[in-house]
């Protein structure tokens, strides 16, 4: 089967991630542009050449995962920041009629973002603007929301009275966001014309209030109308989407359903809302499951996967702070010994055990890994993730489980395993905030700027992931071979890794 992939921009959780997936299998090519067609971060890709690339491609494959960002502004980023003439972005969109005047039996999954509202202020993303009115924005929007719906406490209705932006950043703002709007709302007719067999509308850092949660009425009033809930998912997530695109579309073509059972290390963890999302963890689950075409399934016997969820005890904090300001609750209110000696029951019985670890956002949990190592379990598993958000690492795992959980190549399956605790427990929740407080204040240097000292400090950074890598057993086992980090858009909040496994 072929796949052709159009990621939502080149970092590597987007580029390189279905394709470490996909490798697992060697019955599945995954067709996808070279990284030089893909833009750089706030430079959009040239969405023309783009359309050549999928044109010159579409007639050899049996299914097509479309970026609906990429194709239209040039990327996620720049979906954020462009002055597009509504006729020339509608023209890009409707590309995607001709697909299947080149290939009549094409499958076409695409994606489309509902537009973030952070909650800081910072213009490494965003318009210059945000820089300075980034929170405004979000919470002028909250609050206004928040009144329309449940009313506001007398403190809210005054803070909201103070929130002073000027106007002309007000309209360049708001008028982008309704125009992304209205580009939902295209890709949703794409479906309802049958022209998208199936779509994913995923929020980016979503929030119960504001200007996501509007924009996302207004989608799925427009769904309702035209009666098409069953072929088109809202839900927290981006990063992760086309991996889980790219689980259905071998699920389809084996004509299959995945039975996956979950279970979490804490009895609130169903419950608990995680940051940067706008609903309880086990609603995600069901629609993140769904996606990739899986059942979820009350019975571990019954199921093809195990899905082990590593939950927070009560709330959900950073990574970095469970050094040394970790919530009392995830000790009281979760198990996590309890937790590691299910998923070494299940192994032993020979089930195939995957790991969403969402007990931190934007990193791992330490003392998970640290208990599985003891175990010599890692190596065991078939999947693992603990990167960013909830959603972005349950879209990822179950779209390697899903991949790996009837391949024949371990080896490619043991890459992906360790490469993803290099990049989500050993960078993400330990090395990344050692060398932001320690190391770049020396330089002058800081988390967004790294002022064309991307090299030493990427020096540093593999020096520390191999130093912290070899503290554990699993290294004993598993050498690693011409190692190389690399800082894909010269920051800090992500890593790329390059390696091979002695």
């Amino acid at each position: 089967m072929k796949i052709l992939y159009i990621p939502l921009d080149e970092r590597p959780c987007n580029r390189l991630f279905p394709q470490f997936i996909t490798e697992t299998r060697e019955d599945i090519e995954l067709i996808s542009p070279p990284i030089e067609l893909l833009g750089n971060k706030k430079k959009p890709a040239d969405v023309n050449k783009l359309w050549e690339y999928i044109f010159s491609n579409i007639k050899y494959c049996d299914y097509a995962v479309l970026s609906i960002d990429m194709l239209v502004y040039g990327g996620l980023i720049p979906s954020r920041l462009h002055y597009l003439e509504k006729e020339e972005a509608k023209r890009r969109i409707n590309n995607i009629k001709e697909l299947k005047k080149y290939n009549k039996e094409i499958k076409v999954y695409a994606f489309n973002c509902i537009m973030r509202s952070p909650q800081y202020n910072s213009s490494e993303e965003e318009p210059e603007y945000y820089a300075e009115y980034g929170y405004n924005l979000f919470r002028k929007a909250y609050l206004k929301d928040k009144k329309n719906r449940v009313d506001l406490t007398s403190r809210e209705s005054e803070e909201l009275s103070e929130i002073d932006i000027p106007e002309e950043i007000l309209r360049d703002y708001e008028e982008r966001r309704n125009f992304n709007v209205d580009i939902n709302i295209e890709a949703v007719n794409l479906v309802k014309e049958k022209v998208i067999d199936f779509l994913t509308i995923p929020q980016d850092d979503s929030s119960p209030y504001g200007y996501t949660a509007i924009a996302q009425q207004r989608v799925l009033d427009y769904i309702k109308k035209y009666e098409l809930e069953l072929k088109i998912n809202i839900y927290p997530g981006a990063d992760e989407v086309g991996s889980s695109l790219i689980a259905r579309a071998l699920n389809d073509f084996l004509d299959r359903q995945i039975k996956i059972y979950p279970f979490y290390s804490s009895t609130l963890g169903p419950t608990i809302i995680p940051l940067y999302e706008d609903r309880p963890m086990n609603e995600s689950l069901k629609y993140h499951v769904r996606v990739c075409n899986g059942v979820l399934v009350e019975n571990p016997e019954k199921a093809d996967i195990i899905l082990a969820i590593n939950s927070p005890g009560k709330y959900m904090q950073e990574s970095f702070d469970q050094k040394d300001k970790l919530d009392l609750t995830y000790k009281s209110f979760r198990n996590l010994q309890d937790f590691v000696f299910k998923i070494k029951e299940f192994i032993g019985r020979g089930k195939k055990v995957i790991i969403s670890d969402s007990a931190f956002s934007n990193g791992g949990d330490l003392t998970l890994i640290k208990y599985l190592d003891r175990l010599e379990i890692f190596d065991k598993l078939i999947a693992y993730g603990g990167w960013n958000t909830n959603c972005n690492t349950l879209g990822t795992v179950l779209s390697s489980g899903i991949y790996a959980f009837d391949s024949k190549d371990k080896s490619k399956i043991l890459k992906h395993l360790i490469y993803r605790l290099i990049e989500d427990v050993i960078y993400q929740a330990n090395v990344r905030q050692n060398i932001t407080n320690n190391f770049l204040p020396k330089y002058n240097l800081s988390y967004t700027e790294l002022k064309g000292k991307e090299e030493y400090v990427e020096e540093k950074v593999e020096k520390l992931l191999l130093n912290e890598y070899n503290k554990y057993n699993l290294s004993n086992e598993y050498k690693l071979n011409n190692f190389k980090a690399y800082l894909p858009w010269r920051r800090m909040f992500e890593v790329g890794l390059k390696f091979n496994i002695e």
